[in-house]
């Protein structure tokens, strides 16, 4: 394996985890960086396309998540992810997969799996396609209200 590689793979583990500490922290700006211009987001019934319409989605989406029922304590979200596996195809384009799962005051809400395309620009790995899989969900919680009820509602489907 070449040096160049080491690094895409390294840049790219850091990319999914600046992705699930900015968006768990509400920093959608910083989030946003990680997308390029063209970037397409696939959520559960909707599919954003462009900077501007995943901007809008995680917008909405926070307005959901305190909207939630959390026993009284303040709303967050925790993500975590697993089994991340990087095909580096050549030096500006990698794709990705790994399963994630979501915390949330009331214990674990809904888990699945990210696919993703990423592109190296001006140096920097970032993502130009993210597909997040539903694969299950506890009741009660931003699973069964439907993860991307925003983004349903933003592509006017809902």
């Amino acid at each position: 394996m070449e040096g160049w590689e080491l690094t895409a793979r390294e840049s790219i583990r850091d990319l999914v985890i600046r992705y699930n500490a900015n968006g768990d922290s509400g920093r959608f700006a910083q989030v946003l960086e990680l997308f390029v211009e063209h970037a397409v987001f696939d959520v559960p019934g909707a599919r954003c396309e462009g900077r501007h319409q995943i901007s809008q989605m995680l917008t909405d989406t926070q307005s959901m998540i305190k909207n939630i029922d959390s026993g009284g304590q303040s709303a967050y979200l925790r993500h975590y992810t697993a089994t991340h596996q990087i095909d580096v195809l050549d030096e500006g384009h990698a794709k990705g997969r790994c399963y994630y799962s979501v915390l949330m005051p009331h214990g674990l809400d809904h888990w699945g799996r990210y696919t993703d395309d990423y592109e190296c620009s001006d140096g920097r790995w970032l993502f130009s396609y993210r597909k997040v899989t539903v694969d299950g969900y506890v009741a009660g919680g931003m699973g069964a209200a439907g993860v991307g009820a925003a983004a349903v509602a933003l592509s006017g489907k809902g």
